[in-house]
């Protein structure tokens, strides 16, 4: 009786150390390996803007684009994963303030304004704004040419903010749409005069999509982008971008992706 009850008391002491060790292994599953072994990886949620070639849009039903390539390759060289949300231009910085997003990469030039909101990365495009009009347009060569015309801009972008804080140096009226093609189409119907838009969206679409419209006059500023967190939030996934920004430059990857959507 006695030996059965030593033998039932180190049988027990056994079970709890068993148990001891299961419970260490679930509670560190933030940083363990899943059932195949591999580790785990944080996921952060991405904003784009799926109708702004050539740096976000859809074939397929796929994303794809210069922005939609360079934070993929960001993300694979510095570890983590990522979850893109397309929406409105408009609406990217707002889903960052509500916590929806972590990371906004959308064609978004560095501005002052935007920087009392997000933190920009380095800069990874070399972008500026542009004057154009219809393909057969012959009296509108430039920004001077606009008294008593009608400006057709992209809501939320520096192409609208630098439409409107010219409007009464330059005599002209602005209307304003949620996506580009709705802007490209107005003037191409002739219910606007012109549009600004950044240059390498429209210097893309023109030929690839047989707008009828032209490019006219010098680059209206000289605009630069870069991949946005919420300012003071997420210093973190920051440095992670910017890191595997340089990798991409220094492997040669970065001049790729560029290759692979604006060479001619």
């Amino acid at each position: 009786m006695k030996k059965f009850g030593i033998f039932t008391l180190v049988l027990s002491f056994m079970l709890i150390l068993a148990a001891c060790g299961t419970d260490q292994g679930e509670s560190s599953g933030e940083t363990s390996g899943d059932s195949s072994g591999n580790d785990s990886k944080e996921v952060y949620k991405v904003g784009v803007d799926n109708t702004y070639p050539p740096f976000e849009f859809e074939v397929n039903g796929e994303l794809t684009g210069i922005d939609i390539d360079i934070m993929t390759a960001i993300a694979e060289n510095q570890g983590f994963e990522i979850e893109y949300d397309a929406m409105d231009f408009g609406g990217i910085i707002p889903a960052m303030q509500a916590g929806q997003l972590d990371i906004a990469i959308a064609g978004m030039s560095i501005t002052d304004e935007r920087k009392k909101i997000v933190d920009f990365s380095d800069p990874y495009f070399d972008a500026g704004l542009t004057l154009v009009v219809g393909g057969e347009t012959t009296d509108i060569q430039s920004i001077e040419d606009l008294k008593g015309k009608t400006v057709a801009v992209k809501n939320g972008t520096t192409g609208a903010k630098f439409a409107m804080d010219h409007e009464s140096e330059y005599g002209y009226t602005i209307v304003q749409f949620d996506d580009s093609p709705a802007m490209f189409q107005e003037v191409q119907n002739g219910n606007a005069d012109a549009l600004i838009e950044d240059y390498p969206v429209i210097a893309y679409a023109i030929p690839q999509n047989s707008l009828g419209l032209q490019i006219v006059g010098e680059r209206l500023n000289g605009d630069q982008y870069g991949i946005a967190v919420l300012k003071g939030k997420n210093g973190d996934i920051l440095k992670k971008i910017n890191d595997g920004l340089q990798e991409l430059r220094d492997s040669g990857e970065y001049d790729k992706i560029l290759d692979k959507y604006l060479s001619e």
